[in-house]
């Protein structure tokens, strides 16, 4: 049985070792979930998207750079935790997308101030009534 995330990260050029080092963290030594605390095996890593032939659609290669990875099992409050705690170089730039099962959308989080937040969306969540018009 797996529970995935959908988890994408961009950051500037300059903390692409940061990245890199993230995607290790999570390759390797990343906790499961409910088992908050314990070092886990691993859940899956990240692959840089923006750099892979033929790239994108248009007819230009991205200006971004855009790592992502569907994760099994992700302590995604660990997850959080490691990105907020990591020492980015460009703090400003870095963008967290995160879509766990059952969601429907993904929840984007951004370094402000030092602190790790959730932009957007934060409602309509999947559980309001009338989220789903079918």
């Amino acid at each position: 049985m797996s529970w995935v995330a959908n988890v994408m990260i961009s950051a500037a050029d300059a903390d692409r070792a940061n990245v890199e080092a993230l995607s290790a963290w999570l390759s390797q030594e990343a906790p499961h979930r409910g088992r908050p605390g314990a070092s886990g095996a691993g859940v899956g890593d990240l692959n840089l998207l923006t750099d892979q032939d033929p790239g994108w659609g248009g007819w230009k290669w991205p200006e971004c750079r855009v790592w992502a990875g569907a994760l099994n099992h992700c302590d995604l409050d660990a997850l959080r935790k490691r990105v907020a705690e990591t020492p980015w170089r460009e703090p400003n730039v870095v963008q967290l997308l995160v879509m766990d099962q059952e969601e429907s959308f993904f929840r984007l989080w951004m370094i402000r101030g030092g602190e790790l937040r959730q932009y957007a969306p934060l409602t309509p969540s999947e559980e309001d009534a009338g989220f789903y018009l079918t």
